[in-house]
């Protein structure tokens, strides 16, 4: 493929830009590339400023649940655009967005629309500790809740330890309260409880983590989870930025039969839009100003364009149950066919799938934690990962980010999908 004008626009970009990018995932440099540059997308396809056409397992990273510019989420939006596009002061489509959220999502009673996924499980935590009076926070390695200080925190050298800034520009005075467990370990879990859980006000866990690969929690783990918090009167969120009205209509708390106290969404509730939301039990959620003395604010809360566009794609998802199994039936499908190409090759690779998201890690064995998936093997992903783009599969240029799938993917995409996996492997082992 000829990329010369991705090629060009890059290296204005990087004069510019800090990397060329406005999100470090972009510059393709985990894989050892320059980005490619979008110039439009239709369906399950989207196509750079080179010409070249790519199925996309990216999809915006999830919220594109039913394609790229559907018309059912695109719906009315043009109306919306001519009517304005932010007021600063309410709109009865924040009304209706909320009540759609609180009514599909069991344990929570109110919702607060933000911007972002960062804000959303930022501003959760601010109101679970306010909330309880409590300064501890519990996080899990490998599990990411977005760029605020407190939570860009990496497992320090114990078991059960405080955790060290991941990145520069974080004092560790601010992440001092911040602690890191293992991704579902329930002895390590109870371990850190009895040390430290009178001082917890919250613990944050993304019920399937979809930031370090594709890793699915254990339901016995979340339960653990549901129970410990309960008995040590910590708040328990669930970050469904990724996940929320993607495993199904009712989220992780459908999905597992266990109900959090807050939870975070973001992705597909703007249907492609920027947006966030948090949402708690109505006595945490009293916390928040202007009701209570927690302060969380935002100009383009609520914005009236993203309210529109998740309101539409929440309201088809309702309406239209068949979507889960469609997706799923889709994700089977190409889950099998990765497989058994991993068998023919006489690989033994991780495979995960939940619902519509699927994980291939390059090591063997299974992918329960970070300590597991931390031993991938990057260089042949990123053989792997040049392979399939050069075959017009575009699937996120890092071996830590799942895949997902949407309505548009058809069958012949799928089979397309299945063959470029069994070449790019086959590229990546030298087979």
């Amino acid at each position: 493929m000829d990329h010369t004008r991705s090629e060009s626009i890059y290296k204005e970009a990087v004069r510019y830009m800090p990397g060329g990018v406005n999100s470090p995932v972009r510059a393709f440099k985990s894989v050892g590339l320059n980005p490619i540059f979008i110039d439009h997308a239709a369906g399950s396809k989207i196509y750079d400023v080179d010409g070249n056409a790519y199925i996309d397992y990216i999809c915006s990273w999830g919220p594109l649940i039913l394609g790229h510019g559907n018309e059912v989420v695109l719906e009315g939006v043009m109306e919306q655009l001519k009517r304005g596009t932010s007021y600063g002061v309410p709109t009865q489509i924040e009304v209706e967005m909320a009540k759609l959220i609180v009514e599909a999502y069991k344990g929570i009673d109110q919702v607060r629309m933000v911007n972002s996924g960062t804000e959303a499980t930022m501003s959760a935590i601010r109101a679970a500790r306010g909330y309880t009076g409590k300064k501890k926070i519990l996080k899990f390695e490998g599990c990411y809740h977005g760029h605020s200080d407190a939570l860009l925190v990496k497992s320090g050298s114990g078991t059960i330890t405080y955790g060290v800034p991941t990145s520069p520009g974080i004092p560790e005075d601010v992440i001092k309260h911040t602690l890191v467990g293992r991704y579902n370990d329930m002895e390590e879990l109870k371990e850190i409880f009895k040390t430290h859980g009178s001082d917890i006000a919250c613990v944050i866990v993304e019920t399937i983590s979809g930031n370090m690969g594709l890793v699915p929690g254990k339901k016995e783990f979340l339960q653990l989870l549901r129970d410990i918090t309960n008995e040590y009167q910590s708040v328990l969120i669930f970050d469904e930025v990724i996940t929320g009205f993607r495993l199904g209509y009712g989220s992780s708390p459908e999905y597992f039969g266990i109900e959090p106290d807050m939870a975070c969404f973001g992705k597909i509730i703007g249907g492609g839009l920027p947006v966030g939301a948090y949402g708690g039990k109505e006595a945490i959620m009293n916390m928040i100003s202007p009701v209570g003395p927690v302060y969380q604010a935002g100009t383009l809360s609520g914005n009236p364009l993203a309210m529109h566009m998740g309101k539409n794609t929440l309201e088809y998802l309702r309406d239209h149950p068949d979507v889960y199994e469609v997706l799923n039936e889709k994700a089977a499908y190409l889950e099998e066919g990765i497989k058994s190409n991993l068998k023919k090759l006489g690989l033994d690779l991780a495979v995960t799938r939940v619902g519509s998201l699927i994980g291939l890690f390059f090591i063997s064995g299974k992918a329960e934690n970070y300590d597991d998936v931390k031993n991938c093997d990057l260089e042949k992903f990123n053989i792997y990962f040049k392979a399939m783009l050069e075959q017009g599969v575009l699937i996120g240029p890092a071996q830590f980010e799942a895949m997902f799938i949407s309505t548009a993917h058809t069958q012949e995409e799928l089979d397309q999908t299945i063959e470029a996996n069994y070449n790019a492997l086959k590229c990546a082992y030298n087979l």
